[in-house]
């Protein structure tokens, strides 16, 4: 198929080559033209405006930052939806709220066109290991069109429902692994504090029954020296996650309160200054807290 791809940053950049990969011709587009120079000169087209991207795709990707920059790319004066033919598909995959996400599908359908939301669950570790998952909102004869592309992303592919199910159901996701790794950093700094090595207690649970992919990868980070220079997801992306979870628990009347605790972590990495390393860096503050630094 011709596909087009709107916001080519961490996640985008390693989406692209996959779909590429798997013979279908992408046209991007991005901010900043300099973060798409290695996927052009691997065979990536490039388009100066979404609506370019679109006039020359059947699907057209996004992955962005926000409901703002969504609405910027999907639904501006260059946007998506007004380059995009009758028919076409339009599959954002950014997380964000649900009833966002539905309000731009209901533009998309006034012009005979079809968005679903697609948040993909997993970090660039996963992307690149092919073990990332797809979660789909919206038609269902347009996610069946679309689904053989988005195997090539991921081989979890999954629609939920409606339109802004998938993103209320990554929101859900994200706020178990959000407040798993939070807690995996606790209980190695209650492990610390009463005499076990960190590199003890971080292999012990790895091999105990509460181990889990997110833990498998993202562990080690807290080990001297493991952290990546470039965070997977550093904390002020994951509390914007948080926030979207508290404010989908207000809405709906759930109550969310180890989401209101991931938060309050958050806001202490912030305040001792480690907000841009990887989330996981909360067991700092544990340590912290219990005297240990």
């Amino acid at each position: 198929m011709t596909l087009g791809f709107v916001g080519l940053g961490a996640m985008g950049q390693l989406i692209v080559p996959r779909l590429m990969a798997a013979g279908h011709q992408v046209t991007g587009w991005n901010r900043s033209r300099d973060k798409a120079e290695a996927l052009i000169a691997s065979g990536m087209g490039w388009a100066d405006t979404p609506r370019e991207v679109a006039a020359q795709s059947e699907i057209v990707f996004s992955i962005v930052t926000d409901s703002k920059a969504v609405k910027a790319c999907a639904l501006g004066p260059d946007g998506i939806v007004s380059g995009l033919k009758a028919g076409g598909i339009y599959i954002d995959m950014s997380t964000i709220e649900p009833e966002e996400s539905r309000a731009v599908a209901a533009e998309f359908d006034k012009c005979g066109a079809i968005m679903l939301d697609g948040p993909i669950s997993g970090s660039p570790v996963t992307v690149v290991a092919g073990n990332a998952s797809v979660m789909i909102g919206g038609d269902e004869a347009a996610f069946e069109r679309a689904k053989p592309v988005l195997l090539a992303i991921g081989p979890k592919v999954t629609r939920i429902g409606g339109n802004g199910l998938a993103c209320q159901m990554k929101i859900a996701v994200n706020l178990l692994l959000m407040v798993e790794v939070i807690c995996f950093g606790e209980a190695v700094a209650l492990a610390e504090k009463g005499g076990v090595s960190r590199e003890a207690a971080v292999d012990a649970i790895l091999k105990s029954v509460a181990a889990s992919p997110v833990l498998g990868y993202r562990g080690p980070f807290i080990l001297d020296g493991k952290m990546p220079e470039v965070p997977l997801a550093d904390v002020t992306l994951q509390q914007k996650d948080m926030m979207l979870a508290l404010n989908l628990g207000r809405r709906l009347g759930s109550p969310v309160p180890l989401a209101a605790a991931a938060n309050e972590m958050m806001n202490a990495c912030r305040g001792l200054g480690i907000d841009a390393s990887d989330f996981v860096v909360a067991h700092r503050v544990y340590r912290k807290l219990g005297g240990q630094e």
